[in-house]
């Protein structure tokens, strides 16, 4: 079996170069470092014996490409993670935005949807989620469709509901979800002003106007040049005095458009200054 490490920057520059060639996906920009992990980790669980094994399989199959795009792109996410952050969004943040007539929300690299669906329910309980609409995109098809399911396993609602609790939701978790065996699906209702499609935030322009755009722990796999464009890409898309919430480890502070924004707090949300 391959052991990790194996595979050669070199070769790694060839498959990168495949992808885009054969199919559109540029990860010419992305940390090579964690890229070549990701690499890695996907010939470790699909048996790979070589790294040409693992290239003629990308080349010559193209149904395999949905796989590899899942492995390379896969996020840890779950809901009111960093609770702090959505205390936050929900003392501070929500009352500002509340003041809008139509609010509209970007959750860039949404994953399987927890982020999206945990944003929903904030809106609810600031009694503005009539008047919201929750873009979630992500590059990868696949776990968009998990998003557009609601379902999710039973056993991560420990979790999730003391998550929310910390962020200072008062009613019972369970309200927003109905238990089956070891799954459950989150009501419909939190989707109703929900829109899930595809968006390549490496290639892929602005399509629309934000007061609130939240791009967590996705940024952290680029590299500074990708980086850079991004943030370009979300200011683009962020209406003046809008916020942008970034991971943990992401910063716009070393970014050329840094000085057009400033933090709200010791959280990853920034305020869009007026400099157009």
């Amino acid at each position: 079996m391959l052991e990790p490490g194996i595979v050669k920057d070199e070769e790694i520059e060839f498959l990168i170069k495949d992808v885009y060639e054969l199919y559109g996906y540029d990860f010419s920009l992305y940390s090579r470092a964690s890229f070549k992990r990701r690499v890695n980790r996907i010939c470790l669980i699909d048996k790979f014996t070589s790294f040409a094994e693992l290239r003629y399989t990308l080349v010559n199959d193209p149904d395999y490409l949905k796989h590899f795009i899942e492995e390379i792109t896969v996020n840890v996410t779950e809901m009111f993670r960093d609770p702090y952050f959505f205390k936050t969004l929900r003392e501070k943040i929500l009352p500002q935005l509340g003041t809008y007539p139509l609010i509209r929300v970007w959750v860039a690299g949404c994953s399987t949807g927890e982020e999206a669906y945990s944003i929903a329910i904030l809106l609810k309980e600031a009694g503005l989620y009539q008047k919201c609409l929750i873009y979630a995109t992500d590059l990868n098809p696949s776990v968009l469709e998990t998003a557009r399911s609601g379902v999710f396993p039973i056993q991560q609602m420990k979790v999730y509901s003391e998550n929310y609790i910390l962020s200072g939701g008062k009613k019972d978790f369970s309200d927003y979800y109905t238990a089956n065996y070891d799954s459950v699906r989150f009501d419909k209702s939190l989707k109703e002003k929900m829109i899930l499609s595809t968006h390549n935030l490496v290639s892929d322009s602005s399509f629309n106007s934000f007061q609130l755009i939240i791009c967590r722990n996705v940024l952290i796999y680029f590299d500074k040049i990708l980086q850079e464009r991004v943030f370009r890409l979300f200011d683009d898309s962020l209406e003046s005095l809008g916020y942008l919430a970034l991971g943990s480890k992401e910063t716009l502070r070393f970014s050329n458009l840094g000085k057009y924004y400033h933090q709200v707090e010791d959280q990853k949300i920034w305020k869009k200054i007026d400099h157009n």
